[in-house]
């Protein structure tokens, strides 16, 4: 590999994969709060203060750890491939790694979570029609499962 900045164009295509897939999670979380998912405005903003304040330890600890490894001369960087912009040790471009990361696992768990709507809830309505048992003693069977009659004597084995 030759050229300025080689180091950082390898993480172009990475960044530019998970900026991809966050537009996506961004679009699909909208159009599930406008289908009338039951998920208020507040879930939305404690989704995104979380994901963001895990992306802030996360690059935290990647600087504390990048410049740890380049210290003891577990990772060498050559100077004609980096831009020469450094955080410590270690140069800038290292960083595009864990900013994807920090992009990518939240726009996944949107993508792959479940929508729960109105078919949900309507089968969770049709199942608290059955009788349960609310107070699961002893040889009752267990909170939530439907309870049997009780049995005549002589049909006890």
């Amino acid at each position: 590999m030759t050229g300025t900045a080689t180091y950082a164009l390898l993480a172009v295509p990475f960044l530019t994969f998970a900026a991809l897939v966050a537009v996506v999670a961004g679009v699909v979380a909208a159009r599930r709060r406008g289908a009338g998912r039951r998920t208020g405005a507040a879930v939305g903003v404690v989704g995104t203060v979380s994901a963001v304040a895990a992306g802030v330890v996360l690059l935290v600890m990647t600087g504390v750890f990048n410049n740890v490894i380049v210290g003891l001369g577990i990772v060498a960087y050559d100077d004609a491939l980096v831009s020469g912009a450094r955080v410590g040790l270690f140069p800038v471009e290292d960083l595009a790694y864990s900013i994807g990361a920090a992009l990518l696992l939240p726009s996944c768990w949107v993508l792959l979570e479940r929508p729960r709507g109105r078919a949900h809830d309507r089968a969770r309505d049709r199942s608290s029609d059955h009788p349960t048992v609310h107070g699961a003693g002893r040889g009752t069977g267990t909170v939530g499962t439907p309870t049997q009659p009780p049995r005549r004597p002589e049909e006890t084995p």
